[in-house]
């Protein structure tokens, strides 16, 4: 029983809650967050504190960029202000993580648009909960010539490209797709980065 009991007081209160906040992330399980929490605790000075203070900052300053949708600690966005990228281009993501993927190596010259999910009947997710209607808004301002829709490669994602590519058709915008290289039921941010940069050099238009 002593043993058990010592079992259960390894870990303070403090230390099991942020080992079960890291299990809930992405890729990490409990082992994994285990060994974070370890080499947190190991590395204090190194880590530990430059960790708190990085989520601290980008918690008080998180934005949602009120022009594409990317999330960025300014508003607009980091990747709307740059002046080096081309602001007749228009890359069309379902996601945050899309934008990111594409973005990591500078594969789309040009600027970008988040729709913040896609159309999912089983899901109840409908064209009014996606910002369809400013992406529209966008467009109808002129400067963009060229619409890129790089929709994940599933039913819903294709499903996505379709619905908007009609709404953008009287726009008088070139709207392409990525080439169906990738993968059917990949998603962009699990693709490497040559791969991305295939399916958007080999672009084509909407059928």
């Amino acid at each position: 029983m002593a043993v058990a009991g010592h079992n259960a007081a390894m870990a303070s209160p403090e230390i099991d809650a942020l080992t079960q906040a890291l299990a809930r992330l992405p890729g990490l399980g409990p082992r994994s967050a285990r060994r974070a929490v370890l080499h947190l605790i190991k590395k204090r000075e190194m880590a530990l504190a430059p960790l708190i203070a990085a989520l601290q900052a980008v918690e008080r300053n998180l934005v949602t960029c009120s022009t594409c949708g990317n999330v960025d600690t300014r508003d607009p966005c980091g990747v709307c202000t740059d002046p080096r990228r081309d602001p007749t281009t228009l890359c069309v993501v379902e996601e945050v993580a899309d934008l990111w993927a594409l973005d990591r190596a500078r594969l789309f010259p040009g600027r970008y648009h988040v729709l913040g999910g896609r159309l999912s009947a089983l899901d109840g997710v409908r064209p009014e909960d996606l910002a369809i209607a400013a992406l529209l808004v966008r467009v109808a301002d002129g400067a963009i010539s060229e619409v890129v829709l790089a929709m994940n490669a599933t039913l819903e994602g294709q499903t996505t490209m379709h619905y908007v590519a009609e709404r953008l058709a009287s726009s008088g915008v070139r709207v392409m797709q990525l080439a169906h290289g990738l993968p059917v039921g990949g998603e962009l941010d699990y693709l490497d980065e040559g791969t991305l940069a295939l399916a958007l050099r080999a672009r084509r238009v909407v059928e």
